[in-house]
């Protein structure tokens, strides 16, 4: 091997770790934290009783077909569709200021169908037009990119805390945030 290609991997290794660092906690996070309820609340519009086979059809050993189902809505399958899917929704989110503490996140601005309207005041809220909703939108992306595995993962096997391990645990997004103080 030539040495200047053992040096040009040092170069590329050592410019995607500083791109990783500049990644903006606060919209990562917030990133982050989207997808975890957007595909929650997904999720708990299937009705519970419907099921979907997976895996392959195995014949036991007395020649029955042996057929695994899992509910609907934790199914590889359907999660995958929803991942497809989760980052259009990131445009119902805006830049949020706490009006007493001017700590910033991205929250939900846009209710769903039957939200009890528990919405924080729009007068808060850093509407930047289109390119600010591309920006969460791109995060969520890329979050879907580098780990949809793993998303998958843990929504199928866990049902609480989903976002804690997610955000936190997981990804590390969400290192200084509320998880650390038990606010979730």
């Amino acid at each position: 091997m030539a040495p200047w290609i053992g040096l040009l991997l040092v170069v590329l290794a050592t410019c995607s770790q500083r791109a990783e660092g500049r990644r903006d906690e606060v919209l990562y996070c917030a990133a982050c934290l989207a997808i975890a309820d957007e595909l929650n609340y997904s999720i708990s519009q299937i009705d519970p009783k419907k099921t979907v086979q997976v895996g392959g059809f195995r014949l036991n050993p007395d020649g029955s077909l042996k057929e695994k189902t899992v509910p609907l809505a934790k199914s590889e399958t359907h999660l995958s569709e929803l991942l497809d899917e989760v980052c259009n929704s990131m445009s119902d989110y805006a830049l949020y200021e706490d009006p007493e503490t001017k700590e910033q996140s991205y929250k939900r601005f846009a209710p769903r169908s039957g939200d009890d309207g528990n919405f924080p005041d729009f007068k808060n809220f850093k509407f930047a037009g289109p390119e600010g909703s591309n920006v969460l939108k791109f995060a969520c992306e890329t979050i879907v990119e580098e780990l949809e595995d793993e998303i998958i993962s843990l929504f199928t096997r866990e049902a609480e805390h989903v976002a804690q391990k997610l955000c936190s645990q997981v990804s590390g997004y969400c290192k200084n945030s509320l998880f650390q103080h038990g606010e979730l």
